[in-house]
């Protein structure tokens, strides 16, 4: 073979290798607007079990309308302790039953904060929990550390990927109805709540799951219960009570809850959930924070008297609320998760919310998701 008939066979060799088709990659599919709408919609419902949820309300779940659950012991409309917690066999196997049910996990979410505010009691067989004022009181990190890890712990094992603690509100109010009363506060010193909560954030992150700092931008100086109506806090919120959600915001793995609250010295015509000076203002633009922001329960009467629903929806989502929380408690309307995803995609249609908005949520979701 000539020299120039061995450089046209080379030739022909890396052409034929050049040519060779290579494994092809799975095509990116675009997730539609309704997706991306429905993985901001946590609700409450019930049912103990799979078998006795309703079948709309699974629909609902397996289109994609849904992606978060919060659970509840106590049904306040029925005014029975028949919800969705009644052992801890039947927990863990109703989350595990409801994750079967969708392509994307779910956020599960609850209400764990011990004491008073405790979803998971010992009558239905769950270890005992203690207050953060009985834990701020005693102030021994070991004794807080012990507490939150045993609470983690149980959460993980039951399939909990969320937990709406630690509470990070200052005591300013003793009496406060909603936050005092119930001793949901370490204390009246923010150094304090930042210690015991920083104890008891490690030890969710130790076991996955997801810690909310609640209420932001504070709630430990009113004098009223947003669940039930208008929660003006102007004459007595002070700005230290923003010190501890400050002071934890950038720490893996925590997200925030917004609050009712209508608060002037931040912003003189909405409460803090629906207010965009509040919500993307302090936190996403001020403190540069990255994480989750969840709404409280969007059926409380602090904004529930004040906005219809398709206002409370786009305020909120305008704001800069990525999880949209429905309770689904304190009134019951098993289509909520369907009526806010196709009013939140009329919005967008028309012009009234950008679907970047929703992808800015969306995304964010799907990281935390990831993570856990």
């Amino acid at each position: 073979m000539t020299t120039k008939q061995t450089f046209f066979l080379l030739l022909l060799i890396i052409s034929v290798i050049a040519c060779k088709p290579t494994a092809e990659k799975a095509p990116v599919i675009e997730p539609s607007l309704e997706t991306m709408i429905g993985q901001m919609v946590m609700v409450g419902f019930r049912g103990m079990d799979t078998t006795s949820i309703s079948n709309s309300f699974l629909s609902q779940i397996r289109k994609g309308y849904v992606g978060g659950l919060v659970l509840f012991d106590y049904d306040v409309v029925s005014k029975t302790f028949k919800r969705n917690i009644q052992s801890p066999a039947q927990v863990k196997q109703l989350i595990a039953g409801l994750q079967k049910q969708v392509p994307t996990p779910l956020l599960i979410a609850v209400d764990q904060e011990g004491g008073k505010v405790n979803r998971l009691k010992t009558k239905y067989g769950f270890p005992k929990s203690v207050t953060a004022k009985y834990l701020g009181d005693l102030n021994n990190l070991d004794s807080t550390a012990y507490y939150a890890l045993r609470n983690a712990q149980t959460l993980k094992e039951l399939g909990f990927n969320v937990n709406f603690a630690p509470v990070v509100d200052i005591d300013l109010n003793p009496v406060n109805p909603v936050i005092g009363k119930y001793e949901r506060s370490y204390a009246d010193n923010s150094k304090i709540v930042v210690k015991h909560a920083t104890a008891w954030i490690k030890a969710q992150q130790d076991y996955g799951v997801l810690s909310t700092l609640k209420h932001f931008p504070g709630h430990g100086s009113s004098d009223a219960d947003s669940h039930e109506g208008v929660t003006d806090i102007t004459n007595y919120w002070q700005e230290l009570e923003l010190s501890p959600f400050k002071a934890l915001s950038n720490t893996p793995q925590v997200a925030i809850m917004t609050a009712h609250v209508m608060n002037k010295q931040l912003d003189t015509l909405y409460p803090a959930t629906l207010s965009k000076k509040i919500i993307s203002g302090i936190l996403r633009d001020e403190w540069k924070f990255k994480g989750l922001i969840f709404s409280d329960d969007l059926q409380m009467k602090a904004v529930n008297k004040l906005f219809d629903f398709e206002t409370i929806l786009k305020k909120s989502i305008e704001a800069g609320v990525d999880v949209l929380v429905f309770g689904n408690n304190l009134e019951y309307d098993e289509q909520i998760p369907e009526k806010a995803v196709q009013a939140i995609a009329k919005m967008v249609a028309k012009g009234e919310l950008s679907e970047a908005r929703i992808r800015a949520s969306y995304e964010r979701i799907m990281t935390v998701k990831q993570e856990f």
